[in-house]
């Protein structure tokens, strides 16, 4: 296994359970049996240990007074952040940091720089942030989440240094879809579990980042199979908006069509759990324990058939016409969709 994921986690853990140290320069070269050679080539993965691990930031964020997400997420929200670039732009999860009062993120050496939201994703998920000073911090690569095969070892680091470093295993890439209007075609499953999740860094056994940890989740394998793990956001789907979000903080697509409508699919219904206050849906009339049954004509039974019928309608403003159950009673509502990034509060301005 032509790898040097283990040595650099024997490095993180200061530990010596790796079983090999294999040198991903030599990539099997005759030469790396020569002492001097290897030697020297296991000092250069021990410095690429060190960066990688510096590259990894404690992301901390206070929410603006009434933000619209503290319901779900708290006040006060913790995660981790990645490095990318050497002008000071780290990707995390953008749940951490959207309606932020304040973010600081603070470095391997217990540096603290404030740093602003440059941009977010909501079809994605990932939130790009702006450090007030780069740091020093040496980026981590990206790689390529599409070349991760199932089974593949990888390693997950959190903030909090090399104790919090683990490995995993990729036990799935599938399509995941959260009841938050949320599709992704091919998130990345791994298992066992980190329960330091949020904003955490995938790595490659080429040491190169390859997604960013959103969730805690029980079905890693396939909805209902009860392995627990982790999804992450493959970093592939950042690469093609990272421009705009640096120049923009948006992508340049047109936003999606949000309801702000929860549901949660029970025997190929879909029961509505939340309804966000003063969202599309709820000024529509649509309320918590109704059954979403029909977008326009046609029928929706899961979560992917109502987000792709609803995105299908055209851009975020159109208007949705949606069939519910209410009770004992049929209805079907307009919902003057919106974009979802327009439905956060901003911090007030003086």
């Amino acid at each position: 296994m032509t790898v040097i994921l283990i040595r650099i986690l024997a490095v993180l853990t200061a530990s010596c359970f790796a079983l090999a140290v294999v040198n991903a320069h030599a990539q099997g070269s005759k030469e790396k049996s020569r002492p001097e050679k290897s030697q020297q080539t296991e000092a250069q993965v021990d410095k690429e240990a060190q960066d990688m691990l510096a590259a990894v930031v404690r992301v901390k964020m206070k929410a603006i007074p009434g933000a619209r997400s503290n319901s779900t997420l708290g006040e006060n929200r913790e995660g981790t952040g990645v490095v990318i670039d050497e002008r000071g732009y780290i990707v995390t999860i953008g749940y951490i940091v959207i309606e932020a009062d304040s973010i600081e993120v603070t470095t391997q050496d217990d540096r603290t720089f404030p740093a602003t939201l440059a941009g977010y994703d909501h079809a994605s998920g990932f939130g790009l942030l702006k450090a007030s000073v780069p740091g020093g911090v040496k980026p981590m690569p990206m790689g390529q989440a599409a070349e991760l095969a199932v089974r593949e070892r990888v390693m997950i680091l959190p903030a909090g240094g090399r104790e919090a470093a683990s490995l995993a295993y990729v036990v799935a890439k599938r399509k995941f879809t959260g009841s938050w209007e949320y599709l992704l075609e091919s998130a990345i499953f791994t298992a066992p579990p980190t329960f330091q999740w949020a904003g955490a860094a995938l790595v490659s056994h080429e040491g190169k980042l390859v997604g960013i940890g959103s969730l805690l989740v029980r079905d890693t394998l396939e909805p209902g199979s009860e392995v627990p793990g982790n999804m992450f956001v493959p970093i592939d789907l950042l690469k093609p908006i990272l421009a705009d979000l640096i120049e923009k903080g948006r992508t340049k697509e047109a936003p999606r069509p949000w309801l702000g409508l929860a549901t949660e699919e029970v025997q190929g219904r879909l029961f509505v759990t939340r309804v966000s206050p003063e969202g599309p849906a709820d000024r529509a009339g649509v309320r918590s324990g109704d059954i979403v049954v029909g977008v326009g004509g046609e029928s929706v039974k899961s979560h992917e058939e109502l987000y792709r019928k609803l995105w299908g309608l055209g851009a975020a403003g159109i208007d949705v016409p949606l069939k519910v159950l209410q009770g004992v009673d049929l209805r079907e509502l307009k919902l003057h969709s919106i974009d979802r990034f327009q439905y956060f509060r901003a911090k007030p301005v003086y």
